[in-house]
Formats: C-alpha cells, structure tokens, sequence
C-alpha cells in the first residue's frame, strides 16, 4: 500500500511540473491542480493508511487512524478548487485581452524603461 501511495504521489508531482512548465496558461493550470492533488495524496497518507480503523483512539482500540490530515484535505480540496477557478477567470481575461495564452512575455514587452523621463513618456534630447 505504501508502495503504490508513494508512485502516486511521484506521479502526480512530475506530472504537475512537467505541465507547470509548459508555455501556456490551460496546461499551467492543469499542473498546478495536480500539484495539489498530490500533496493532498500525502497529507492524507501521513494519517496512517490503515483499513477499517477507527477515526479516534478509543479505550481498547490499539488501531486507529488520524482525523486532522483528513480534515486537512477537505480544506485544502476547496481552497484548490476555489483558486483554480479565480486562476482560470485571470487566464480568460489575459486570454481576451492579449489575443494569446503564452506565459511568458514576449521580448519585446520585456524590456522596461529605467530613466525617469521614459516613465513619463517624455522624449530624450
């Protein structure tokens, strides 16, 4: 069990780089959902994986599982969702704004002026 646990969270991880890493926005996104997805996997397997177990320790019971990884999870699986959708609504805008979905800037919008009268947009004498 704790074989198969830890390829899946090694899975999800490199798959979650590999995507993070792209040059557009949707396999970003995608990424950094499985990214959460695998810690979620590891938080949830740090509360010992154990089979028909009881959630508390209880007199009597010498087998039990930890509660807070599990409620660490639930949270965490909302706060994901909720991002991944304002994450998504910013990705459209820049999407609509722009016309494209690259990540990164393109190099003419890279280079930023440092003299204080090209921050105006004074002219140079």
């Amino acid at each position: 069990m704790e074989f198969l646990m830890s390829t899946a969270i090694g899975v999800l991880t490199a798959a979650g780089i590999y995507m993070v890493l792209r040059l557009r926005t949707f396999p970003v996104i995608i990424g950094t959902s499985l990214l959460s997805y695998a810690v979620n996997v590891f938080l949830f397997a740090s509360g010992r994986l154990a089979l028909n177990a009881a959630p508390v320790l209880r007199d009597g019971i010498e087998v039990y599982t930890d509660p807070i990884p599990q409620a660490l999870v639930l949270t965490a699986i909302v706060i994901s969702f909720g991002m991944t959708a304002v994450v998504v609504i910013m990705a459209l805008g820049s999407y609509l704004s722009a016309g494209e979905d690259l990540v990164d800037v393109p190099a003419r919008d890279a280079e930023i002026p440092t003299a204080p009268h090209a921050l105006r947009g004074e002219a140079v004498e």
